[in-house]
């Protein structure tokens, strides 16, 4: 067998020991020890080889927009005013260039496949929908690129707002979005997105339950709507901060029924870190619900980045490591397990969230591979391990060379 590539001494992330990959024509063909030379060949020196980070929540679209946006209350309703407000004056341009300057930063950090929600409604109309239409075909070189359409300022309360939806369905949106909490009748909005869902055949993405008061849960109607379309894995709920704030029984009751209603769920940390807990004086609630207690539960959990560098999150550099790490501190996590299923958690999990069946380090699938400067899954979390670099289907796409001392000659 001819290889294109072979990376050497490989710790291939859930595999013992080190083995070697051989990579031919984007998919890898061999992973054993002590691969045969004659191909170009790279030796990883045992460091931890992953299929790349997979993201499944963010805003491309709205990103980049400090200097634009006031941001002085730090409150959900503040960010969504301002940005409505800068939205008004967004161009294809505008969008393109924001959103590439982001999506470059992710896939220097390792991301190689990504699911970013989209704001479509009768002002932005879809400008920005094709903006980041065109950035999903330039950048498919290096990063898989799903786009969620969603009607971030309401949908049954925003007269034309589902026409601009369908338009983008239309036009090749790959997933369809909602924000029920931004409706006065929530449950009449996520009945409308699972028609548009299985009128176009695509999965759903929902922002839900993005409050501290547990007593209203929209999760519930949405578990029953998954059950009765037959939906169950193919619909996702993100933020969720209400399951943060509820006794342990409560919340075993709601894990159980997203699991039995194949409902995903995706925490992010840094935006319902900024967001919630506004109103308390002392005794500030984290709001970021424990998504390694849901995955023990049955739930498919993972955690993802949302906003970046604007009013809803004023920080980010795009990197999943250090969202992890950050999500670790936050819920105290400290088994070995636990921070190991950490990295599963912009990974696999991640990746079967979108559905995807060709990810992983396995003959036959695309040869993605992102090598961190660690040996263990444990040590990529607690260190913010830093990625040195990524290949997609078997082509570099971006290198971090590792940091060096340069140590005195006398």
């Amino acid at each position: 067998m001819t290889f294109d590539l072979i990376l050497r001494n490989a710790t291939i992330v859930d595999r013992d020991g080190v083995a070697d990959i051989g990579i031919s024509n984007g998919r890898f063909t061999a992973i054993e020890a002590s691969l045969p030379t004659g191909a170009p060949e790279e030796d990883v020196d045992g460091r931890l080889v992953i299929p790349g980070f997979v993201e499944t929540h963010i805003h491309l679209d709205k990103s980049c927009l400090l200097g634009r946006c006031n941001c002085e209350k730090g409150t959900l309703e503040e960010a969504i005013g301002e940005v409505a407000k800068a939205k008004r004056g967004f161009t294809e341009e505008d969008v393109y260039a924001r959103a590439a300057s982001t999506l470059e930063k992710a896939i220097k950090h390792g991301t190689n496949r990504m699911r970013t929600h989209v704001e479509v409604d009768p002002r932005v109309g879809l400008t920005s929908f094709r903006a980041l239409k065109q950035l999903k075909k330039d950048y498919a070189w290096a990063i898989e690129l799903q786009l969620c359409v969603f009607p971030q300022e309401g949908l049954l309360d925003d007269p034309g707002c589902e026409d601009v939806m369908r338009q983008a369905m239309q036009e090749g949106a790959d997933v369809v979005g909602g924000a029920p909490y931004m409706d006065k009748d929530s449950h009449g909005q996520i009945a409308k997105i699972f028609e548009l869902a299985k009128e176009f055949g695509t999965d759903i993405d929902f922002h839900l339950d993005f409050a501290l008061d547990p007593t209203h849960l929209d999760l519930v109607e949405v578990c029953r709507l998954a059950d009765a379309t037959g939906w169950g894995g193919r619909v996702t709920i993100g933020h969720v901060t209400k399951l943060s704030a509820m006794p342990k029984v409560d919340f075993e009751a709601a894990a159980k029924r997203l699991a039995d209603a194949g409902v995903a769920v995706t925490v992010l940390p840094s935006t319902d870190l900024f967001l919630t807990g506004r109103d308390a004086e002392f005794n500030v609630p984290r709001g970021v619900t424990a998504a390694h207690r849901l995955r023990a539960l049955g739930v498919n959990a993972n955690i993802s980045t949302n906003n970046v560098l604007n009013p809803f999150t004023p920080f980010g550099d795009v990197s999943l490591i250090r969202m992890i790490n950050l999500y670790a501190n936050v819920l105290q996590v400290g088994t070995t397990g636990e921070l190991a299923g950490c990295l599963d958690m912009v990974t696999s999990a991640s990746a079967k969230l979108l559905n995807r069946t060709d990810y992983g380090i396995a003959i036959g699938n695309p040869a993605d591979i992102v090598v961190l400067d660690c040996e263990t899954k444990t040590q990529a979390v607690c260190e913010i391990a830093q990625p040195l670099f990524g290949l997609k289907r078997g082509v570099r796409t971006f290198t971090r060379p590792a940091a060096s001392l340069h140590r005195p000659t006398n």
